[in-house]
């Protein structure tokens, strides 16, 4: 199955489900592959471009964000376009190994090659307790049971 735009119902999950395992790998030297070389981004209040800045980046984010187990859905898309629900779960290096979990929703826009051209990311963190992670040890992300209020 071809993960090129333009994109369908089937190959935008299969675009969706691979994104979430290269972010898994929470290498960033792997992570960058998915992107353009003149890739754009707005992560939260971070705005980068390009491979260098991507992977200085998520070198920060995963020194910071341990433990770090992410799901994405399928929200929409067009033909070159998916926007993507998303959570993950951590532990914040940086406040006492606290576990946290970020939601949020982010929208790609690909080049005709299928690597990301364009990626905007908004979240939001919430301090949780281990009893309440979803991602804990070697569950499977994909059927974790994630209730409607959450969604």
């Amino acid at each position: 199955m071809s993960l090129v735009p333009p994109f369908t119902a089937e190959t935008a999950r299969a675009k969706v489900k691979k994104a979430q395992d290269i972010w898994n790998t929470r290498d960033p030297a792997i992570c960058v592959k998915a992107y353009t070389e003149d890739s754009i981004w707005r992560n939260r209040t971070t705005f980068l471009k390009g491979h260098s800045q991507i992977i200085e980046f998520l070198t920060r984010k995963w020194e910071k964000e341990r433990n770090y187990r992410l799901r994405k859905e399928l929200f929409a898309f067009t033909d070159n376009k998916i926007a993507v629900q998303f959570w993950y779960e951590y532990q914040d290096a940086h406040d006492s190994m606290k576990w946290k979990r970020c939601y949020g929703l982010e929208d790609w826009t690909f080049a005709e090659d299928g690597r990301m051209r364009k990626r905007q990311m908004s979240g939001n963190d919430v301090d949780i307790k281990e009893t309440e992670r979803w991602f804990a040890n070697d569950a499977d992300v994909n059927t974790v049971e994630i209730g409607e209020q959450h969604w």
